[in-house]
């Protein structure tokens, strides 16, 4: 498996296991969210995705039952995990509204509440899920710096960031911003001319790709689209899903799909997508299909 590095000392694996459907299925056992981790190391995949949010906000004490389990498994992997969004679910029922909070005293709470839950004494890597746009970003930024001064979390980033987004944030910031988590796939391919890709393409920043699969759309739908993706599986002898992650690893900017089927055989396969090798006539054969059109 190749590895993307984030920084000097941290390196991700390219393929990246997501964990926001880790509480979807009736056995959250300890063990069986270890056979998943396992089956992920097996090949190479050490990058583990998490949010607050995910699993009502209940998936990160989940995979904390499996690292408390067997806590060797920590030091196999890198966690990544997210704040900022509160929802009117689990332990914030009571919220009024949906809404973002990228003040200090939340963020600070919040990841001491993840590093609780998933029982480690430090997180990788730390994103704020979502825009605010009652962000201070100066607020924002010392809060970020004063995280990785204490040694909670290694390395910070953000998810679903605009350029001038990341910007803004990094403007107030001694530390690098290392990564932007996008939703990109051939379900959602405007991040190829928004200028998203190209932002962070031109200033060598490795971005995360959320939902690569088109959430599982992409694996169902009858189309054109499908069509081509079904006649490149044949060739290269995987399936629809490797295609789809492959069309993104063919691009040139340092692309990480995060991927989170919770079938234990699916996961054993997400590593097929390095089997494919698109050629560029390939490439554009199914991003001709994704716009509906022939390219301009």
């Amino acid at each position: 498996m190749d590895r993307v590095s984030l920084t000097s000392d941290l390196s991700f694996s390219l393929l990246v296991y997501g964990m926001w459907r880790i509480g979807d299925v009736e056995d959250t056992s300890p063990a069986h969210v270890e056979a998943k981790i396992q089956a992920c190391l097996d090949q190479g995949i050490t990058t583990f995705d998490q949010a607050d949010i995910y699993g009502d906000y209940g998936a990160e004490e989940i995979l904390g039952g499996a690292l408390r389990a067997n806590p060797a498994l920590r030091g196999q992997m890198e966690i990544v995990t997210k704040c900022d969004i509160v929802a009117p679910i689990g332990r914030w029922s009571h919220a009024p509204v949906k809404y973002y909070d990228t003040s200090r005293a939340h963020i600070e709470a919040s990841v001491d509440q993840s590093l609780k839950g998933m029982g480690i004494d430090h997180i990788d890597l730390l994103l704020i899920h979502r825009p605010d746009p009652l962000m201070d970003h100066e607020e924002t930024g010392a809060t970020l710096d004063d995280l990785v001064k204490s040694g909670k979390v290694r390395t910070v980033g953000v998810s679903n960031f605009r350029p001038w987004d990341w910007d803004l944030l990094q403007s107030s910031m001694s530390n690098k911003l290392v990564t932007n988590q996008l939703e990109i796939s051939l379900s959602e391919i405007s991040p190829f001319t928004n200028g998203d890709i190209a932002f962070h393409q031109k200033n060598g920043q490795p971005m995360m790709a959320w939902s690569p699969l088109g959430g599982g759309g992409l694996m169902t739908q009858d189309s054109d689209l499908a069509t081509r993706m079904d006649a490149i599986a044949a060739e290269f002898g995987v399936d629809r899903a490797a295609v789809a992650v492959a069309f993104l690893l063919r691009h040139p900017a340092k692309i990480l799909p995060v991927l989170g089927t919770n079938n234990l055989g699916r996961i054993k396969t997400i590593s097929d997508a390095m089997k494919v090798s698109l050629s560029r006539e390939a490439w554009f054969t199914l991003y001709e299909a994704a716009l509906g059109k022939e390219v301009p």
